[in-house]
């Protein structure tokens, strides 16, 4: 079968740089998609991506799809034929939906049963007449915030400019707001020029011709290099963030990295400002010496040639320096600011309508710090650095550089505590009481700023909770999953043992109960764990067995389900998870009530009561100290005496007395064994 390659272009007025990668991946995915449910044989999906443009190019597409030849079952025999042999309705329908008739139905046995059969025949279209239904996959992309223009209904990141969708050297023709396909795409939009595309293949080099650099891997190691080709240059360090080289990449269509210079006066701002402001506010690369100085240069990224660089490179400087002035300006002035003065004027900003003011909510990380700290039994000393730093944890947010740089709330205030003469120990947990900041970053390093920092987001978390406000599908407007993952980061890396509930109930008391908050808290800070638990490569049904437990404390969590990875290694595994399966499930029936030995007839029953007292006198205080290996084994030391047991008792006795009894046995071993992970749920084989 022939073949062609198809090319599909979208033009568009720049997009922000954040739309671009998530853009391009959805429409090739989408391409390729359309391509299996069309049946249309193909080579490679390449994805070409800029501010401007949106392009997939398809190899090797055949000319038209492929014959189908299969068989279509209809109904049984005895319905597709009446009581005089004649065709039914149903048969009739069949055959006609098939596009075949009744002389065309034959009958094959399927399992005992014969049923209609027909030859189904569907000849392949061509593909080049299938594509013009791409002009539907092009307006149904989809993008974080949408925008109208002119009169037009389509809602899309930016308008459309040009369209390009060519099949080999064929223009599919269709328009999308007014906008005709063609075979002309556009370059650089200063320096390039509109240029034809002979066919699919050619397009990157074309577009190459018009200072356009289309595949954005290769944009971004072109970007990698230069930067690299300066930094040995000048003897430079020049450290690439991902993030920032990521965003780059998407602003540029022809890169050329070049560097400038700012007055050294600005090096006594402290490094994080400086930084902020270079990549935040102008998606500057900062520059260090070797011993990891901030020297007086920045790298920035030009969308264009290497003319007149040195024009770029003033123009650049100018920007930055007006911005370092305006943040020296805001530093000295925020110095003049008291920590009190600070904390007044949080009493008038809305935290939320109906959570009241920032203030407000100062008040409640105070008592819940506390609290927190109690439980932990902190010293005296302690005590009165978490009551200071949870005080005024807040008052930053109120300071000039913190509103012009939001993202260094935390950082501002641990400097502006040191220099308004708090302890280090409150400045550095004024900082760290925001951490973890985002998914790859460390939780607090110290005691202080981590009790300070579960307090601030179990307050969010549980306040937002109490007024409906739960996180739904994508929506998550008060970043509530990133600060119930921040508390379980911590927990863990603390490793402090305090079970959700009784972190529920010290938070929730502020607030409205509804009936399900506490059911809804549980469920929300388990999928957390979830996630924690994927990560390290955990089983699914293992992660499920010690997240449907009778005990949830998170690091309570992460062990059992380590334990239960090495356990399921073993011979025995399977022999013992039965076992003891069998004890949850009948224990369903009964109620956790107490156990009457007077009532025992046989042996294995005082046998089984027996390691049930030996079990719960030692399992508790293993699962209490983390000990959950040496707590499996003292599970799996039940498999025999349980098994006897069932060998000669009948749970389920006629008599009520005794039947209950023996429930009661059950409920009470399996209110131990749950509290390890409910094993039932374990696929075992």
């Amino acid at each position: 079968m022939n073949k062609r390659d198809l090319l599909i272009e979208i033009g568009l007025e720049e997009m922000p740089a954040r739309f671009v990668t998530d853009a391009i991946n959805q429409f090739a995915e989408k391409v390729a998609k359309w391509m299996r449910e069309h049946n249309i044989s193909h080579g490679e999906v390449k994805k070409y991506s800029t501010p401007r443009r949106l392009t997939v190019l398809v190899t090797n597409v055949d000319e038209k799809q492929q014959d189908i030849q299969e068989e279509a079952k209809g109904p049984a025999k005895k319905i597709a034929l009446d009581d005089n042999g004649n065709w039914s309705k149903a048969a009739i329908g069949f055959s006609r939906g098939q596009g075949a008739s009744v002389e065309d139905i034959y009958f094959k046995e399927v399992n005992g049963v014969e049923y209609a059969f027909v030859e189904k025949f569907i000849k392949g279209q061509e593909t080049k007449e299938l594509l013009k239904g791409l002009k539907s996959l092009i307006e149904g992309l989809t993008f974080p915030k949408n925008m109208r223009w002119g009169s037009y209904d389509l809602r899309y990141a930016r308008p459309i400019q040009w369209l390009l969708v060519m099949f080999g050297k064929e223009v599919i023709p269709f328009d999308i707001t007014d906008i005709e396909t063609s075979n002309v795409t556009y370059g650089h939009r200063f320096i390039g020029d509109k240029a034809v595309v002979s066919k699919p293949l050619m397009y990157e080099q074309v577009l190459l011709d018009q200072y356009v650099l289309a595949d954005s891997d290769k944009r971004k190691q072109v970007i990698r290099e230069q930067i690299k080709a300066i930094e040995e240059e000048k003897k430079w360090v020049i450290p690439v963030d991902e993030d920032l080289l990521e965003e780059v990449t998407n602003l540029v269509e022809y890169p050329t990295a070049l560097h400038g210079t700012f007055e050294e006066d600005y090096l006594n701002l402290p490094e994080e400002v400086l930084i902020t402001t270079m990549r935040e506010h102008q998606r500057y690369f900062p520059v260090k010496d070797e011993n990891g100085t901030l020297l007086p240069y920045f790298i920035t990224v030009r969308n264009g040639n290497a003319d007149h660089l040195e024009n770029v490179a003033r123009g650049n400087e100018k920007v930055l320096r007006a911005r370092l002035s305006d943040a020296n300006f805001f530093y000295e002035e925020d110095q003049k600011l008291s920590i009190n003065d600070a904390l007044q004027k949080l009493n008038k900003i809305v935290f939320h309508e109906e959570l009241g003011t920032v203030g407000e909510k100062v008040e409640r990380i105070i008592k819940l710090a506390k609290k927190l700290a109690n439980r932990l039994h902190l010293s005296d000393q302690e005590m009165v650095y978490v009551e200071r730093a949870a005080a005024i944890s807040k008052f930053d947010l109120v300071t000039q550089l913190v509103y012009e740089f939001p993202e260094l709330q935390g950082i501002m205030g641990e400097k502006y505590a040191r220099i308004k003469g708090e302890s280090e120990e409150v400045a550095v947990a004024i900082n760290e009481h925001y951490m973890p900041r985002h998914a790859e970053d460390e939780a607090p390093t110290s005691t202080i700023g981590a009790i300070v920092g579960l307090a601030d987001k179990l307050d969010t978390i549980a306040g937002f909770f109490s007024i409906g406000k739960i996180p739904s599908g994508s929506q998550d407007p008060y970043a509530l999953r990133r600060q119930a993952s921040g508390i379980v980061q911590t927990l863990i890396a603390k490793k402090w043992r305090i079970p959700l509930e009784e972190l529920f109930e010290l938070a929730i008391e502020p607030f409205n109960e509804g009936e399900t908050l506490r059911e809804n808290l549980l469920s929300f800070f388990q999928m957390r764990v979830k996630h924690v638990l994927q990560a390290e490569g955990i089983r699914y049904d293992v992660i499920d067995a010690v997240l449907d437990s009778s005990y949830h404390e998170v690091n309570a969590y992460v062990e059992r389900a380590k334990v239960l990875e090495i356990e399921l290694q073993k011979e025995e595994f399977k022999e013992v998870v039965e076992a003891l399966s069998r004890v949850i499930n009948i224990s369903k029936k009964g109620e956790c009530q107490e156990i009457n030995p007077s009532l025992f007839q046989k042996d294995e029953e005082h046998s089984l009561y027996k390691s049930y007292l030996q079990l719960h006198e030692h399992y508790k205080p293993l699962a209490l100290n983390g000990e959950f290996g040496r707590a499996f084994e003292q599970l799996k030391m039940l498999k025999d005496v349980i098994n006897q047991y069932f060998d000669e008792i009948m749970v389920m006795a006629e008599d009520p007395a005794i039947r209950q009894n023996r429930l009661a046995q059950m409920a009470q071993l399996a209110a131990i064994l749950t509290s390890f992970a409910n094993l039932n749920t374990i696929i075992v084989k």
